[in-house]
């Protein structure tokens, strides 16, 4: 006689699982308030711990592969790299700092009576007045400072003036990155290794292989970057030379600094060039325009597939949108090191997630016209190898009634 009651041999599997499973989702979400708690508490900490871990992988790069060329150890050609930026920076500034530094300040003054016309001049109109009631008054403009902080470039100054008014001050900041950086390159090893300690043993493997896949890509970013700072600020200097704009030196490296950050750095080192175009006429101003224009069609359509290719490639979108969520955050340091941040960060999340099947990613148009021509293409390579093969049976055939 058989058991009408059901077998439950299953159920307690079941709900180990699903306890597992919630075990698993719970760890996560403490494992990510944890993190976001920390960057909320120690932004300005970690910004500088980022910094010097940028310096880190610039310096480490360029020693490795002087090594692998000349043969010579690590920690000389360290050594050796490290005295060759430091003269190169004394030489720039022994030769070129005076003039520098002096273009520096009247470019200062000059664009602060620049931005006294301009705020006259759109004060003297109902349509100007509306638009400088928009603009802070850091910027120029008329708008009061909130005090909720819901102005990011006030809130981004706040952040930095974190920063700079410590102990140290500006210089000292500086100087901790720079030791910090020399530190984490001469023993890279020590430091991740450390990481890797805390991580639990089972995920140690992928953990090291994502930190592995962050610094190639910050050291590929960081020199397709450097390539593009160094041609768009060559071409900015040299145009505005040509075009007879007043401190196109200090203009050119404006240019270039600004260029570090992607897209945004393009604007904020045209409008002071397009200023002092405008302060010498309409013309100037309009050809200071065009030469940027022409620069920066340029610098994307050119210079960065180029460096792309062999670099980091990042969408356009998800860089503005990094740029926008790390400056609220961390303010304007947060600004300038979004993109590399966001670049190690997709390379993570490529390296940790598996790739989409077939029939899994979204297509566009273009993509979908590609596999279409592709099948087209493999057919009709099919056909032809199937024609040739009925041509070579035919042959046969009269040889054999032969």
């Amino acid at each position: 006689m058989s058991d009408p009651r059901p077998e439950t041999t299953d159920t307690p599997d079941n709900a180990g699982v699903e306890i597992a499973r919630i075990f698993r989702l719970l760890r996560f979400v403490l494992v990510a308030v944890i993190i976001a708690f920390a960057v909320w508490l120690m932004g300005d900490v970690l910004t500088v711990v980022f910094a010097a871990t940028l310096i880190a992988v610039v310096l480490h790069g360029l020693s490795s592969r002087l090594g692998r060329i000349t043969g010579m150890a690590y920690p000389l050609a360290l050594g050796i790299v490290s005295l060759l930026i430091l003269a190169a920076i004394v030489l720039l500034f022994w030769s070129s700092g005076p003039e520098i530094a002096n273009q520096a300040m009247k470019l200062r003054q000059a664009l602060g009576a620049q931005v006294g016309t301009l705020h006259d001049r759109l004060a003297g109109n109902g349509l100007g007045r509306m638009v400088l009631q928009h603009v802070p008054q850091s910027l120029g403009g008329d708008q009061q400072a909130s005090g909720g902080g819901s102005d990011m470039f006030t809130s981004g100054l706040g952040s930095v003036t974190g920063i700079l008014s410590s102990a140290f001050g500006a210089l000292g900041t500086l100087a901790v990155i720079l030791i910090a950086g020399l530190y984490f390159a001469l023993s890279p090893a020590l430091y991740a290794n450390g990481i890797l300690r805390v991580v639990p043993v089972g995920y140690r493997p992928q953990a090291r292989a994502l930190l592995v896949t962050a610094g190639r890509t910050l050291w590929a970013w960081t020199i397709g970057q450097a390539l593009d700072m160094f041609v768009v600020g060559l071409l900015s200097g040299l145009g505005l030379w040509i075009l007879g704009v007043p401190l196109a030196l200090a203009l050119g490296v404006v240019a270039a600094l600004c260029n570090f950050i992607p897209y945004i750095g393009a604007i904020m080192g045209a409008v002071p060039a397009i200023l002092l175009g405008l302060s010498v006429n309409g013309q100037t101003g309009a050809e200071v325009l065009g030469l940027y224009v022409v620069i920066q069609f340029f610098e994307g359509n050119v210079m960065a597939p180029l460096i792309q290719r062999r670099a980091v490639q990042m969408p356009p979108g998800v860089t503005i949108l990094s740029q926008t969520v790390f400056s609220s955050i961390l303010g304007v340091p947060g600004l300038i090191l979004a993109s590399p941040l966001t670049a190690a960060l997709m390379a993570m999340g490529d390296r940790a997630t598996p790739p989409l099947e077939d029939g899994e990613a979204i297509e566009d148009r273009t993509a979908r016209k590609r596999r279409k021509s592709a099948r087209n293409d493999s057919d009709s390579d099919s056909d032809s190898d199937s024609d040739s093969d009925s041509d070579s049976d035919s042959d046969e055939k009269p040889a054999d009634n032969q």
